[in-house]
C-alpha cells in the first residue's frame, strides 16, 4: 500500500514545507515594516507579500485533492511529478509577486495549467475506475485490442 503513495506524501509533504516558508516571510515582513495583527495593509512590498501568501494558501487545498486523486486514480508518478512542477511555480509565483505584481503573472498561469492537467487526470482516472468497477467496461483494454 505504501508504495503505491509514497510519491505522493512526499510532494504533500514538500507542500507543507513551502506553506510554512511562505507564512515565514509574512511574520518577517510584518516585522520589518511594523505591521501588526490583524492588520493586512501598509507598504506596497509589505502587501505584495502578504497577498502572495494568501494566495497560495487559498490554492493550496485545491491542488492536495487534486494530486491525490490524480495520483490514486490515474498515476502516482505522473501526478508526483506534476505536484512537483506545481510547487516551483508557486514558489516562483511568491518570489515574482514579492519583486512586482506583474512578476506574478507568467507563474500563475503555469500553476493553473498544471492544476488543469492534474484535474484532467484525476478525472481521467476517476472515470476508467467507474466505468471499469461499476459496469464492468474497462477502457484500456478497449484501447489495447
Amino acid at each position: 500500500m505504501l508504495e503505491q503513495i509514497h510519491l505522493l506524501a512526499a510532494v504533500t509533504v514538500l507542500g507543507v514545507f513551502e506553506q510554512a516558508y511562505f507564512f515565514l516571510q509574512v511574520i518577517y515582513a510584518r516585522r520589518v515594516f511594523g505591521i501588526s495583527p490583524p492588520k493586512i495593509s501598509g507598504p506596497p512590498e509589505f502587501e505584495r507579500i502578504f497577498r502572495a501568501q494568501v494566495n497560495s494558501s487559498e490554492y493550496f487545498p485545491i491542488f492536495l485533492a487534486l494530486l491525490w486523486q490524480a495520483g490514486l486514480f490515474f498515476h502516482q508518478g505522473l501526478a508526483a511529478a506534476l505536484g512537483l512542477l506545481y510547487l516551483c511555480g508557486r514558489y516562483c509565483y511568491f518570489m515574482g509577486y514579492r519583486a512586482s505584481s506583474s512578476e506574478r503573472l507568467a507563474p500563475i498561469y503555469f500553476t493553473s495549467g498544471v492544476l488543469w492537467i492534474l484535474l484532467a487526470a484525476s478525472a481521467l482516472g476517476i472515470l476508467h475506475f467507474s466505468l471499469s468497477h461499476y459496469v464492468g467496461l474497462n477502457i484500456l483494454r478497449l484501447l489495447t485490442a
